[in-house]
């Protein structure tokens, strides 16, 4: 029973304190006057009844009414009734209505916020205050109150003859019961009557029509995500301009979140005063005045719900979680069938006559009735997941959350999660756990309907029915008597609050109305309390809980075989049958992908425990051990589905003995898991052990019961805990005192022995085996985490300490031991003051376990090192493959030994068993070996049917590029281990995942070491300096022979001596005057000073310079005579160093010393080609027009059109003043600018003047013979010429004076009369220029000038500085070229193209090639030949060209090496390239270092692979023209692989001063060193070349004097296979040392037709190497010969030593040990610096010396091709030393036909027979001096007639055929009659009977 109402109080309008203008509200009076006991006054109900404010009214307004709803600090609620209504105001109120009227108009006046201006008062001003009456109760029966007050109102406005205190008195003395369905009619003394029904049980909430209102005001969607706002705890604020609405939303929301209570703030209707609770960070459900609307528009997370606009708005930063579905789709359609039933019967043909739509409190009951069927289906088996923790004396539970979202299939679902972390779920688990209470209509739908509603889900029908049972019951709870009787309760008349009242609300007489109540409180006092006996039960746990939705039914159809397969595999395990259970295993790790998989394995595993122990094996305990983790691997940190819980008692109960005493537990290998450091596994763990004890407590054994009761035992003991303990609370009362007292103890006992019980546990799982390392620290968050440190059931209290205790022990890797237990202890230690306050342990014995924890963690610790150590002792755990050892080169280390790592497949699919086929060699298992020289993996594939192959991936450390760490699973384990991905720039990824046992402090050490080793501080740091530790670079070689200084000393003059030119000035400057026409041809006179004079009595072979040079400088310049680029441009006859030579015949060309110190460029090489006519001063001066000081020099000249090609940087913007240029004012004298320009117009002047036919009339035009091919398409036309320059305001002045065309451009087309800017086209964009005029005629005498005697090739930028030759006589071609950033972006992107790094999502051809596109590389090597090509042509033509790029280092050195690669077939020898290479990369200063990031200096600016684009260019080249190279493209795969792996140190520094700094440049003159390793890259292709002819191309035979063009078109390009092969057997093959012996040669029929040999053996692509594996015929015989010679004890020939050394061996389809040899093989016996042009042999005892022409016309009439001639001429006179010239010894000679080897055709060959050397050689036709093939006669066995077969000549008599049997094979003739066949046949037999 309860009071209907607490407090009646009258509250009315008062002048507020401050005098500000708005009023407040005074308590005028308030019943009873003293607070009752047991429910003080709610304070602030003056704020409440005039939510708006207390303001003074024009008019008088009618009566409102509305509940407002308080909320006391215990959480009570108050029910506030308020009627309000209106009375003239006294004058006090008016003056204060007046003031603030006042202040108000002022405010209008400054434009400030006007919130009431009177509208139309009556005409006497008369104002009308509120006065409001508010009833104060906890009963919330709204009518009751509205019908109370209204009749209080009635009686004061209609002057009804009823006392109004004894209205008061009787309503504050009414009493009314608080439940149970009871009908009270009460009356308050005037003549009225009400009846007050209660609902049926207290628990259901009372909506009335509520529900039904807010669906109607908001729709079904908006209320949906309002209510799962509601339950995810968001803020919810409604907004009306009805103060009933607000209550009535509110009261709506909070009745459909039942069975949950909402915890949180609840304010119907704020007052405006406190609106800034909403800025408040808890969640809460308020209602505002929609007045104050404007207010809430800053709030940034709260929804805000319009009831009158119908809309609700979610802000963008707040997520509202929708209802998993089904369930959100089926309440929205349930919920509109309720709504709308004529929705379902809107398309019907004839509908049914329409049905009586339900009441509104119906419809509101129904749509409730919904939402309680939602929340079954949402909780259905809740109570499943209860864990009783204590039962006495109070019950205490905890709910399992894990456990029911696992089971439910709802861990990934965002609603149900927060809704189970929640408050209301938390009071939901508290107040419904309690097993023995009443139950309600919930707990039945939950327990028994749930399948009900699983069987309705597709049947809408019958779905409605059960709402519609639901929603009587829920009516009839709220309405138990339907025929109620009608309320009798007095009301006002109409309109009649605006009738005059006769006077003011009276004051009440407190006296009268305080005897009531006190006479009503003594006549309580003598009844007994009626007390109605709550019928308490056992709340049903209904039927176990099932998935929402069966998500994994189809995910593992066969999961029955796979139980199988995980069954048998144990079983085997444990029965010894190793071998059967290695072969099961890999398909039990991936059943145990599976759950069920993983329950099976944990129940078997179970099975094989007996008395909590199990002593395995090693191997047993290992496959035991595999299988856990692959199970523990996919447990989140929940653990939902039981797994890791259920292994726990298996981790501590399998063992394996290490040592006698020493014993080693699962747990030590299973600890790499997340879930071990989550706070919530283990109390979940935790309070299921404490439930199962505390239930074993009460299950008592049998003899202890009653025998009355044995019977029951078997039910009994199948009994939940939740029975058990609801049966406990039922006895609990009837217990005596000391009974009661001994079962508190025992449960408290028990839950503190549990408590011990887990320390030790909790010990063994986060305790590392190897407590040194402090990896517990950082690799389990959750021991540092915060927010995972307290279960979200309960308070967060420990959330803080956490904190506190961790921010510093986050894990350094500098840990001790100490710290590891120190955070184990913390950890134990707050999960034990955690479980064990909430479980009711006494204080004393939780301050026992505080003092037990650390002990208990000391002697694990203890107990783990005897067990670390014996363990290291082992040989580690299953690890199959031992560690591989790699192969090192001589001088490589070892940095660190092997980590064992998994190597991954890295998206190329070739490794990995793809589409391509092959075996899955990829996943590897091995380990990691990191040298000073290379990053390395040996180790063999995880797949155990591969087989035993050994799978080698490495890489040069220099060439690493990128770095990055990842997480990745390891194959077999599939635990989620750190890994380092490793990518080259040679193709290489080295995808690793680190193997459990490597720390991660071994692994940073890996990438510390790496990095160091990569970007060593200086370049004395690279493998190429270290390597020989033992010739250390600082020692000084022995002096040279002419004892002068020594080479260190000698480079460090060379420095000094460059810095000091350095800084000198030139300061002469001249006046530049063009020659006349008629001195053009004629160099100027010299200035005698900068001439270089060689002495006349020194040896010209020894090309010393004067002696008038210092010693230093003396031997400076016989080093740089020495250098390659010296020895090419003798070779060219280009310049000459002798004085009295050059007199005597002039040279268009000298060498200049100028740079022999490096003064004037560094990145320059010491010696220069310059004009003749330049002296060296001027050298000076015209270098600083230039980039890095490269000004132009001469690198090569054709040897035909003697036309030259020049390279030089970019020019500066306009010299090096021109940019104080524009802001000083012009002086009358000559600016700098201009003399600088002179300079530069002079330099290009001599140049041109070099030129020998530059002024010759006759030549083809420029473009006559350039190919469409080379530039897109177009043929050009000789005629239409068009000039393009920089400047076209100089080009138009030049044209005024002079009609002719001009050519600068590539023409686009030979019909349209357009022509396109040259870069413009070579950058494939349209013509940028307008069109030219090229009216010039082609009679020859306009030829001379139509073509510039030099063009210039240069950025369109740079070349606005260079003034146009007034007298045409060299002309601008400015193209677009790439940057070198733009490189490395394209071979990053290449790089990703062809080594993704991880497999494609669908892997297809396309993606490869879209991904090769968008990296743009061939685009760039297609620019690189178009410009090549490009220049070729022009210098074919007879013009010269300058080639002036960016700095001139990177694509300058492209293009000219390119150009003369193409131009000069001796470039394309393995010495020319060697030349080329030394010349134009070494010695002109392309920047290695720099591009190849060498040191730590250029880490930052990364590898820009420029080096490797040009040998990509070259290998097209080949691929077009294979037989024009000498060398093999496996020679450009070695210098592309070698020039960044720091081996050698040919590739390292950036230019020769840099390296004669080092002293590098010289070191090795003087004695030539032993067998060290090589330092330069030459030497070791030479070493090499004599052991195996890997370099060399059997297809070369060049033609001569070959100009090679070469398509440039994208689609001509193909990718180059460096790029894309790998060979996993080896490795990398470039190492040459680290190759494998050559393996068994397969079967094939050999050439001499020799029988069969059968070795078979399987050959795969992407591990074999195919050259190695199938070596190509000539490699194979030449194989085969050194065998045979080896086996015959015969000293190899000596022809056989030339072949060797140089590998000109071409096709040979005879026998290849024959003595008869062609004498072009011969040609290499010359040393290879013999081989170029103008050098004599003279065969000498000891030693030849070198002679040099420095005639010119020699040297200009010899080419390339001449050279070659000429050392052929020369080494016929060394091959008369081996044997006589062959044309003595041709006994027979003549055609035949003779058949090929097997499958081969016939083919017609010139024989010859030889019979002094007893063999039958044969030819290509009758002159050819090269032999194809030689037979031994010696080994003709007989010589038969023949027969033709198939391909046989058609047209000869078949007695013409005979064949010649040999010991080896059967050679088939045919000669071209009957006579000659017998001819040959008697001659060969002649020679055999005479043998």
């Amino acid at each position: 029973m309860a009071r209907l109402a607490d407090y009646f109080v009258l509250v009315a309008f008062g002048p507020h304190p401050r005098g500000s203008g708005e009023g407040q509200g005074q308590i005028l009076q308030r019943f009873p006057e003293k607070d009752w006991e047991d429910n003080p006054f709610p304070q602030g109900v003056e704020l409440f009844c005039q939510p708006s404010g207390w303001q003074l009214c024009p008019e008088r307004n009618p009566p409102t009414f509305f509940v407002a709803v308080l909320t006391d600090i215990n959480s009570e609620r108050h029910y506030c009734a308020c009627l309000t209504f209106w009375e003239p105001a006294e004058p006090t109120q008016e003056a204060v209505c007046t003031e603030d009227t006042a202040m108000r108009e002022a405010e209008a006046d400054e434009g400030g916020p006007v919130r009431l201006s009177p509208a139309a008062p009556n005409p006497s001003g008369q104002l009308f205050a509120p006065k409001t009456l508010v009833l104060v109760s906890r009963l919330d029966h709204a009518e009751v109150f509205r019908n109370s007050l209204g009749l209080i109102y009635t009686i004061h406005v209609e002057g009804l003859n009823v006392g109004l205190e004894n209205v008061v008195g009787n309503l504050l003395t009414c009493i009314i019961p608080l439940a149970g369905g009871s009908q009270r009619t009460i009356s308050l003394g005037a003549g009225d009557r009400q009846v007050i029904q209660t609902p049926l049980t207290d628990s259901l909430p009372i909506s009335r029509c509520s529900v039904a209102l807010l669906f109607r005001q908001l729709g079904i969607a908006n209320v949906l995500s309002l209510f799962c706002a509601a339950l995810t705890e968001h803020k919810v604020l409604f907004l009306s301009r009805s103060y009933q609405r607000l209550s009535d939303a509110c009261r709506g929301l909070l009745a459909l979140l039942f069975p949950l209570r909402y915890s949180f703030t609840y304010v119907p209707i704020l007052p405006a005063q406190l609106l800034e609770v909403l800025s408040t960070p808890t969640p809460f459900i308020i209602g505002v005045n929609a007045a104050f609307q404007a207010e809430t528009q800053e709030l940034l997370d709260v929804i805000v719900a319009d009831l009158d606009g119908g809309t609700v708005t979610v802000p963008e930063c707040v997520h509202i979680p929708a209802l998993p579905e089904p369930l959100q789709s089926q309440t929205h359609s349930v919920l509109s069938m309720v709504l709308d039933p004529e929705l379902e019967l809107a398309d019907l043909a004839f509908p049914p006559p329409t049905a009586s739509t339900s009441s509104l409190k119906m419809q509101d009951k129904e749509l409730r009735a919904v939402f309680l069927r939602l929340f079954a289906q949402l909780l259905q088996g809740y109570r499943w997941c209860l864990h009783m923790v204590r039962i006495h004396p109070e019950p205490v539970i905890r709910f399992h959350k894990a456990a029911f979202l696992g089971q439910r299939g709802l861990v990934e679902d965002d609603f149900l999660m927060k809704v189970l972390e929640g408050m209301a779920f938390a009071g939901f688990v508290s107040e419904r756990g309690v097993p023995y209470r009443p139950t309600d209509l919930f707990d039945e739908l939950v327990a028994h309907e749930v399948a009900r509603m699983r069987a309705d889900e597709n049947h809408p029908q019958r779905v409605l029915r059960h709402v519609r049972e639901l929603a009587e019951q829920l009516y009839k709870n709220e309405n138990p008597y339907p025929a109620v009787a009608m309320h009798k309760v007095q009301r006002p008349g109409e309109a009649s609050h605006l009738r005059r009242a006769p006077r003011p609300f009276p004051r009440l007489d407190e006296g009268v109305v305080q005897w009531i109540v006190d006479q009503a409180t003594a006549k309580m006092q003598g009844v007994p309390p009626a007390v109605k006996a709550e019928r308490r039960t056992t709340v049903p746990s209904g039927p176990p809980m099932t998935a929402i939705l069966e998500r994994s039914s189809g995910l593992h159809g066969n999961s029955a075989r796979r139980l199988e397969v995980v069954r048998n595999c144990i079983s085997y395990v444990f029965e010894g049958k190793m071998l059967e259970a290695k072969k099961l295993l890999p398909a039990v790790l991936r059943a145990l992908k599976g759950r069920a998989a993983r329950r099976c394995l944990t129940q078997e595993l179970h099975l094989h425990v007996q008395q909590n122990r199990a002593v395995l094996d090693h191997q047993q305990f290992d496959f035991v051990v595999r299988m856990m983790n692959c199970c523990l691997q996919d447990c989140t940190s929940l653990d939902e589905h039981g797994i890791a819980a259920s292994l726990l008692p298996l981790v501590t109960a399998f063992c394996r003995k290490l040592s006698p005493g020493v014993t080693q537990f699962a747990y030590s290998c299973v600890q790499e898991h997340v879930v071990w450091s989550t706070p919530q596994f283990w109390e979940a763990m935790f309070y299921g052990d404490v439930q199962t004890h505390i239930r074993a407590l009460y299950l008592e054994p049998v003899e202890d019961r009653d025998p009355a009761q044995v019977g029951e035992v078997p039910e009994q003991d199948e009994r939940s805990a939740l029975d058990v303990a609801s049966e406990q609370r039922r006895l609990w009362p009837t217990l005596s005192r000391e009974k009661q007292q001994e079962l508190v103890q025992k449960e408290e006992s028990t839950v503190f022995s549990q408590a011990i019980h887990y320390a030790n546990r909790m010990s063994y799982l986060l305790l590392p085996l190897d407590t040194s390392k402090s990896r517990l620290l950082r690799e389990r968050a959750g021991l540092g985490d915060p927010e995972s440190a307290s279960n979200s059931l309960l308070t967060s209290s420990m959330a803080g300490s956490v904190a506190e205790s961790y921010d510093t022990e986050s894990g350094f890797e500098d840990a001790e031991t100490c710290d590891v237990a120190g955070a184990v202890v913390r950890f134990i230690n707050r999960f034990v003051d955690k479980v064990c306050t909430e479980s009711g342990v006494t204080s004393d014995h939780l301050k026992g376990l505080h003092v037990m924890v650390p002990d208990i963690v000391q002697m694990h610790i203890e107990t783990l090192e005897a067990v670390h150590r014996e363990s290291k002792r082992l040989p580690p755990i299953q690890k199959q493959p031992k560690l591989l050892r790699p192969r090192l080169l001589p001088g490589e280390e070892c940095v660190l030994d092997g980590l064992r790592v998994y190597l991954l497949p890295d998206g190329r699919e070739e490794g990995a068993g793809g589409s391509g086929g092959g075996p899955a060699l990829l996943p590897a298992e091995g380990a990691v070996f990191l040298t000073t020289y290379r990053v390395i993996f040996t180790g063999m594939p995880t797949d155990p049917l591969v087989g035993e192959q050994v799978v080698v991936r490495s890489f040069p450390v220099a060439a690493l590029i990128k770095e990055k760490r990842i997480n990745v699973q390891t194959p077999v384990d599939q635990l989620l281990q750190d890994g380092l991905q490793l990518r080259s720039c040679t193709f290489q990824l080295l995808k690793m995942a680190f193997d459990e046992e490597v720390g991660s402090d071994s692994a940073e050490l890996f990438r510390k070491q790496l990095h160091k080793l990569r970007y060593p501080p200086d370049v004395r740091g690279t493998f190429a300096f270290t390597v020989g530790s033992a010739h250390t670079p600082g020692r000084p070689p022995r002096a040279t022979k002419d004892k002068g200084p020594s080479l260190r000393t000698l480079s460090r003059n060379l420095v000094k001596n460059a810095k000091k030119t350095i800084g000198r000035q030139y300061v002469t400057r001249k006046k530049y005057h063009p020659p006349s026409w008629e001195h053009r041809g004629q160099p100027p006179p010299e200035d005698q000073e900068d001439a270089i004079s060689v002495s006349e009595e020194l040896e010209p072979s020894t090309l010393t310079p004067s002696s008038a040079l210092k010693p230093s400088g003396r031997v400076t310049m016989s080093s740089l005579v020495e250098r390659a680029c010296c020895r090419d441009y003798q070779r060219l006859g280009l310049g000459t160093l002798s004085s009295s030579l050059s007199r005597a015949k002039p040279e268009p060309f000298r060498v200049s010393p100028v740079n022999r110190m490096h003064a004037i460029c560094r990145s320059y090489p010491g010696l220069l080609i310059v004009p003749q006519s330049v002296q060296d001063n001027a050298l000076q001066r015209v270098s600083r027009c230039y980039r890095q000081n490269r000004f132009p020099v001469v690198c090569w000249r054709s040897g035909r059109s003697k036309a030259v090609l020049l390279r030089s940087g970019g020019l500066h913007g306009k010299g090096v003043v021109g940019l104080f240029k524009a802001q000083n004012a012009p002086s009358p004298g000559q600016s700098q600018a201009d003399s600088s320009s002179l300079e530069q117009e002079k330099y290009l002047q001599a140049v041109v003047s070099s030129m020998p036919r530059y002024a010759d009339a006759s030549g083809r035009n420029t473009l006559s013979g350039f190919s469409s091919a080379h530039m897109g398409g177009h043929v050009p036309s000789p005629r239409a010429r068009v000039t393009t320059l920089s400047n076209p305001m100089a080009a138009s002045a030049s044209r005024r004076t002079t009609s002719r065309g001009k050519w600068g451009s590539v023409r686009a087309s030979g019909r349209s009369g357009l022509g396109g800017d040259v870069g413009s086209r070579l950058a494939g964009r349209d013509m940028l220029g307008p069109p030219q005029a090229n009216g010039a005629p082609p009679d020859p005498g306009f030829l001379r000038p139509q073509r510039a005697a030099l063009y210039i090739i240069g950025d369109k930028a740079q070349l606005k500085g260079v003034r146009p030759d007034p007298l045409q006589q060299w002309e601008l071609v400015p193209i677009e070229v790439f940057e070198s950033r733009q490189v490395k972006t394209s071979f990053k992107k290449l790089l990703k193209a062809c080594v993704p790094g991880c497999p494609a999502a669908e892997p297809s051809p396309t993606s490869f090639l879209r991904s090769l596109e968008d990296s743009e590389w061939l685009t760039q090597i297609h620019k690189l030949l178009q410009v090549a090509v490009l220049v070729v042509e022009l210098l074919d033509s007879g013009s010269s060209v300058l080639v002036s790029l960016e700095d001139g280092w990177d694509i300058t050195t492209q293009v000219v090496s390119l150009v003369q690669l193409l131009s000069d077939p001796f470039y394309r020898t393995l010495e020319g390239f060697r030349l080329l290479v030394e010349k134009e990369w070494l010695s002109f200063g392309h920047r290695f270092s720099h591009r190849g990031a060498h040191t730590l200096a250029g880490q930052s600016s990364g590898f820009t692979p420029v080096f490797l684009q040009f040998l990509d260019c070259v290998h097209q080249v080949h691929l077009q023209f294979p037989m024009e190279f000498e060398f093999s493209p496996f020679y450009l795969k070695f210098l592309g692989y070698h020039h960044v792996s720091r081996r050698f140190r040919t590739f390292l520094l950036d230019s020769d001063y840099e390296r004669i700094e080092l002293g590098l440049l010289y070191e090795e003159k003087g004695e030539r060193r032993g067998q060290q390793a090589c330092r330069s890259v030459w030497e070791y292709v030479d070493r090499l070349s004599k052991r195996t002819p890997v370099f060399y191309n059997y297809m070369y035979a060049p033609e001569d004097a070959e100009v090679l063009r070469p398509y440039s078109n994208v689609s001509n390009l193909k990718v180059w296979d460096f790029y894309t092969e790998e060979t996993l057997a080896e490795g990398p093959p470039y190492d040459w040392e680290l190759a494998q012996g050559p393996p068994e040669p397969p079967e094939e029929e050999r050439l001499d037709g020799g029988a069969p040999q059968s070795r078979r053996r399987v050959v795969w692509p992407c591990y074999d190497s195919c050259p190695r594996a199938q070596p190509d015929a000539i490699s194979r015989l030449l194989e085969e010969l050194q065998r045979l010679e080896t086996e015959l004890g015969r000293p190899p020939e000596r022809w056989k030593d030339t072949w060797d050394q140089v590998k000109a061996a071409q096709r040979l389809e005879g026998r290849p040990d024959g003595r008869g040899t062609p004498r072009s093989l011969l040609l290499s016996s010359v040393p290879h610096h013999r081989r170029s042009l103008g050098v004599y042999l003279q065969e000498g005892p000891v030693g030849s010396t070198l002679s040099l022409s420095l005639d010119s016309d020699q040297s200009s009439g010899s080419t390339a091709s001449g050279s070659r001639q000429a050392a052929r001429r020369s080494t016929s006179t060394l091959y008369s030393q081996f044997q006589t010239a062959e044309s003595e010894n041709r006994s027979h000679e003549g055609t035949l036909y003779k058949k090929g080897a097997f499958m081969k055709p016939w083919k017609a060959r010139w024989f010859v027979l030889d019979k002094t050397k007893h063999q039958l050689r044969y030819y290509d036709h009758r002159v050819d001096t090269e032999c194809k093939g030689v037979i031994d006669l010696a080994e003709v066995e007989a010589v038969a007639p023949g027969t033709p077969t198939m391909g046989a000549p058609k047209t000869v008599d078949e007695k013409a055929f005979f064949d010649v049997k040999t010991t080896r094979r059967v050679y088939n003739f045919c000669a071209q009659d009957v006579l000659s066949a017998q001819q040959w046949v008697d001659q060969i037999q002649g020679c055999l009977s005479d043998a």
